[in-house]
């Protein structure tokens, strides 16, 4: 499979890694197809990994990911291009993180919102599934954790888009998938991350990740 990533940083970085692990192409997008970060990443990364701009990354992906600052997602998707994503399955793996303040960060949208519902509204025509973001991206491929692998929560509007990233996720070493229903529950994914992230730091470890234990 073909899986195009938007953006260069940590988490696209992780999450191109583990999809050339499991055999598919990758095809890493920044800003101009020059990037540095991203041609030493296509280059360490080997056969299966190249590099572009947002707009080529877009256009290659049969599933493409969304791993750029969350704040930065509008510019990032408006320069990859709503058409080319249209009929996609985006995998949003972002949190509208605020530095400003300092650490830890504060969300940068609140209320009846959140980044994941603007990513579906800046692309109508794909199929937007938040996951991969309650959790550091030292974890997104084959976690280890004592009593078992974690698990994955996953929101979005096409149930089919779920099942495949779903597939995804289970390829990728997680434990169940908790599909949290519409887009929407983004809202309460990317105040999850929060939760992550002050629990991390109150802990003094970033070695964490979530379960949901049933009887």
């Amino acid at each position: 499979m073909k899986i195009g990533v938007l953006g260069t940083g940590d988490v696209g970085k992780s999450l191109g890694k583990g999809f050339i692990t499991l055999g598919h192409e990758v095809k890493m997008g920044a800003r101009s197809a020059t990037n540095e970060k991203a041609l030493a990443w296509a280059k360490e990364a080997g056969a299966k990994a190249s590099a572009g701009t947002f707009a080529d990354a877009a256009s290659f992906g049969e599933i493409v990911v969304l791993a750029t600052l969350g704040v930065a997602n509008e510019e990032a998707l408006l320069a990859a291009g709503p058409d080319r994503l249209r009929g996609k399955v985006v995998i949003d793996a972002t949190n509208p993180l605020d530095f400003s303040g300092g650490i830890p960060p504060k969300l940068a949208i609140v209320g009846n919102d959140s980044g994941g519902e603007r990513v579906q509204k800046l692309l109508p025509g794909a199929h937007v599934v938040k996951a991969f973001n309650t959790v550091g991206n030292a974890f997104f491929f084959r976690p280890e954790f004592p009593g078992g692998p974690p698990d994955m929560f996953v929101a979005g509007n096409d149930d089919e888009a779920k099942k495949k990233v779903a597939g995804v996720i289970k390829d990728f070493g997680w434990g169940v998938v908790h599909d949290l229903g519409g887009i929407e529950a983004s809202r309460y994914l990317e105040a999850m991350c929060m939760v992550w992230v002050i629990s991390c730091i109150r802990g003094g470890t970033w070695n964490q990740a979530f379960k949901l234990l049933r009887k």
